[in-house]
């Protein structure tokens, strides 16, 4: 039997946690998983569900994945090369539609709100929207909350100074969501269906400076972690790569609130300041792991 549900990349975070919130909802055997780290299969075998190996390169073996499958949870890649990956993406809308899948649920992110956005994050979740509404592809576009998971990454912070100086060129709001929230949104999204061909905005009810976030970090463990403000050409020398992210932030381009969250998990989500104390509560050595990933 053919399952009902595909859940991509289900080796990340968000993957993971849509799986163990679909589990609880449907029987394991209509629910399939993916990834092209292949010696995960047996790990996810073991809960009940069918493992499928791809790879974004190869159409004809999405085709193969996505054959018989209803519901398609679509995750976006994680290379930072726009070209390659919008290549990766039109490598999996063009299978999807020929494979006949019913309904394709791609993990966009919240820049913009519910329209568009200059935000350089941003742009091949816009371009893979634009790709599935032209495919004619039955879809839905869950533009996730900004994880307040990440909020190191986004601060800069570590955890190792307790006097560390922040430098940033705006303190924008950002409308955040925990990445286990997501997951369990997205999970009744895809059970419950509907929202055909719509952008479906995951976030929490309140959005928070980044100001707000450091000040949350020195009131649950006791750091004395300062901010300096920059001007644009000063930031850009150091972090080239986040000036267009700050530049929206500016412009309330991550602020939008939405409560379609709140609804699908049947309680008030969680927002960046709660995330924020919660983690650290947990552990005051908390880290992200892309603060710390190798660069070239």
């Amino acid at each position: 039997m053919s399952p009902k549900y595909l859940i991509m990349d289900v080796t990340g975070g968000l993957g993971r946690s849509i799986l163990t919130n679909l589990l609880k909802l449907v029987p394991a055997s209509e629910i399939a998983v993916s990834s092209s780290k292949a010696t995960f299969a047996a790990e996810f075998e073991a809960l009940g569900v069918q493992f499928r190996a791809i790879d974004f390169s190869d159409g004809s073996r999405l085709k193969k994945a996505f054959t018989g499958v209803e519901r398609l949870f679509f995750v976006s890649t994680d290379t930072f090369d726009h070209a390659k990956r919008i290549n990766q993406h039109r490598n999996v809308v063009e299978p999807a539609k020929t494979a006949n899948v019913g309904h394709v649920y791609y993990s966009s992110l919240a820049f913009g709100g519910f329209g568009d956005s200059k935000v350089e994050l941003q742009l091949a979740h816009s371009a893979t929207e634009r790709m599935l509404r032209e495919s004619g592809i039955t879809y839905m576009s869950v533009r996730m909350g900004i994880y307040a998971d990440a909020f190191p990454c986004f601060l800069n912070w570590y955890p190792t100074d307790p006097n560390q100086n922040l430098y940033f060129p705006s303190s924008g709001s950002i409308a955040y969501a925990s990445r286990e929230g997501l997951g369990e949104a997205t999970a009744k999204l895809m059970v419950a269906g509907g929202h055909e061909n719509e952008i479906v905005l995951l976030t929490s009810p309140r959005a928070h400076t980044l100001i707000d976030m450091v000040h949350a970090v020195n009131e649950t463990i006791g750091h004395n972690v300062t901010v300096e403000f920059v001007d644009d050409d000063e930031y850009r020398a150091f972090f080239r790569g986040w000036t267009s992210l700050f530049a929206g932030l500016a412009q309330g381009e991550a602020a939008t609130v939405s409560p379609p969250m709140s609804e699908l998990l049947g309680r008030e989500a969680k927002d960046g300041v709660q995330m924020v104390k919660e983690l650290l509560s947990n552990d005051r050595d908390y880290k992200w792991h892309q603060n710390y990933a190798k660069k070239d």
